[in-house]
């Protein structure tokens, strides 16, 4: 399946539109992990632990997207767009959200 952040792809002819397809993956926050990132906030530096979820979440994202796009007849999915947010449970609990969408087609 081709996969693509851009609407246009050069040299391959887009045979017919499917639609929006759409991915979402949420993680539960993790206690130690936290504890970590609070320390790196007061000394600085990069949140390895985090960064680490987000990398596994974009791939699970995009994986579930070529999935989904799939089940619709696609060999191609263009446009992608990844963006990443948080769901607020209480004062204690945050998810880590992340997306994937784009544009299923039919590739001639």
């Amino acid at each position: 399946m081709l996969l693509s952040t851009t609407d246009v792809l050069q040299g391959v002819e887009i045979e017919s539109y499917l639609g929006i397809v759409t991915a979402e993956v949420v993680y539960g926050s993790n206690a130690l992990r936290d504890f970590f990132a609070g320390i790196r906030d007061i000394i600085g530096g990069r949140t390895g632990a985090y960064e680490r979820v987000f990398e596994q979440g974009q791939k699970e994202a995009i994986a579930e997207l070529e999935r989904r796009a799939k089940r619709l007849g696609a060999d191609g999915v263009i446009g992608i767009d990844l963006n990443t947010g948080t769901i607020n449970i209480d004062q204690t609990g945050v998810l880590l959200l992340i997306t994937a969408t784009g544009t299923a087609v039919k590739i001639r």
